[in-house]
């Protein structure tokens, strides 16, 4: 053995990604007596914390507060000369992303975790490469967690003009003018917020109907309260071009229409952030995207290598990636294994209004077979019968006919995220449409349609 093998570190595990779905597992496995170092090259807190969820709610919380403003007149209410700083709003963004970002390092840290912050690339199946330094650190087990990053959609002159999720954040100058390519979570979302604090917003997606996977009908109202909302969609079709222009950006569709806009984002999705690490080489499978291979136990095909999280593209949300790295760690080392179940995962788009959804779509159960019971509402909420704001709640419960079991529950209103945590526990555990109907309704609330709906829509 050389000198040089000799002074290699050894640790029980190396974490490459210090985002949640790491931070947790590292956490848990120092906790659990594993000498453990976690390598993050940008920021601890990874895509969630930094430029992700977090951000993103606050940004949401501005764009709701303009609802809030017009809804006063209403109830009495007179606001005179409001005015909205873009850069307020960034500024303060910024000191609260500092403040998590201290406290996720802070928690590491009192787990016993070793934190380096440098990029890190996989050698073989139990050697870890530091960049910044160039140690190479020995390892029993080695967690993926990089998590993902923007999709760029197939290359189109002018591409490099555009910004993605990661650079929309920081943006010196509120964007009077926005195009967003894509209808997912993230441009849907960008497209309420934005449209919320006043921009022209044009979204541009290829399907027929924006939130491709969510129940149709749910894609559908959603579809009507955009386009109330002043949103101006163009379905069917994608971007050609960006070039520059005086005082902004031109894009051109793929129909030939064209634009002028103050910023042009791509939101067409996002990809494991899991090239030019040594995965491979090391004998790691990845699928075509990217994504690392992995079992129940999100274990690789080399068997000291796992991932978790958005690496993985199994499920790409933040306590998805949470409950994995848990998993990990407390399988692999506190001889306490489980495995995450991915079946019923409830979560929320934080568009306006909002969605929240757990369980199966209508398409979805009907695809499996078997008779359904279907139970829908649409209502005016009660803030809006005053306000005079143009918006519907849609509520929607799938049940199966045989079992009376509810499988799926959608919800678009205020306080759906809200509204679809708590479903989701119901759901989990096997409620039934007579579960739901027994429950005392909580009035005047938009929840109590959930257990009051008697008549079946199918």
């Amino acid at each position: 053995m050389s000198q040089a093998s000799q002074s290699q570190r050894e640790v029980d595990l190396f974490v490459i990604g210090g985002g949640s779905g790491g931070v947790r597992a590292a956490r848990i496995a120092a906790q659990h007596g594993a000498k453990v170092i976690m390598a993050e090259e940008y920021r601890v807190g990874g895509t969630c914390v930094i430029r992700g969820c977090v951000p993103k709610k606050l940004f949401v919380y501005a764009g709701r507060y303009a609802h809030d403003l017009a809804d006063m007149a209403g109830f009495g209410w007179r606001v005179e000369d409001v005015e909205f700083d873009w850069l307020t709003l960034v500024a303060n963004k910024d000191k609260e992303i500092a403040r998590l970002e201290a406290a996720y390092t802070r928690n590491a840290q009192t787990s016993g975790v070793e934190l380096v912050a440098s990029r890190a690339v996989v050698l073989d199946a139990n050697t870890v490469r530091i960049i910044a330094t160039g140690e190479e650190v020995k390892a029993r087990y080695i967690l993926v967690a990089t998590g993902g990053q923007p999709a760029l959609g197939p290359a189109i002159p002018g591409a490099e003009l555009a910004i993605t999720s990661n650079e929309v954040f920081n943006l010196p100058r509120f964007p009077n003018r926005i195009v967003i390519q894509g209808a997912g979570y993230i441009g849907v979302e960008f497209a309420s917020l934005f449209r919320a604090l006043g921009a022209e917003v044009t979204l541009v997606y290829r399907g027929h109907a924006v939130l491709r996977g969510f129940d149709e009908e749910v894609r559908t109202h959603m579809t009507q309260e955009f386009t109330t909302a002043g949103l101006r969609l163009m379905p069917g079709q994608s971007l050609s071009a960006i070039e520059a222009v005086e005082g902004g950006k031109k894009v051109t569709l793929t129909d030939g229409t064209s634009m002028e806009a103050d910023e042009v984002m791509l939101a067409v999705g996002r990809i494991p952030a899991t090239r030019n690490m040594g995965l491979e080489a090391a004998g790691v499978a990845l699928d075509k995207v990217g994504a690392v291979v992995v079992d129940a136990q999100s274990r690789s095909s080399v068997p000291s290598i796992y991932a978790v999280g958005d690496a993985t593209n199994r499920v790409n949300l933040t306590p998805v990636a949470i409950r994995e790295g848990h998993a990990f760690a407390d399988t692999v080392f506190g001889d306490k294994p489980w495995t995450v179940d991915h079946s019923l995962v409830p979560t929320a788009v934080f568009c306006e209004p909002e969605i929240g959804t757990v369980g199966l779509s209508e398409e979805v159960a009907r695809a499996a077979g078997g008779p359904l019971d279907i139970y829908k509402t649409t209502f005016r909420p009660l803030k809006a019968t005053v306000s005079g704001r143009d918006t519907r709640c849609f509520m929607k419960l799938v049940v199966d006919g045989q079992t009376n079991r509810v499988l799926g529950v959608h919800i678009v209103g205020e306080g759906a995220g809200e509204m679809i945590q708590l479903a989701g526990i119901a759901v989990g555990m096997g409620a039934t449409k007579a579960d739901f109907d027994r429950t005392i309704a909580v009035h005047p609330t938009a929840a109590e349609e959930l257990v009051t709906l008697r008549t079946k829509a199918s």
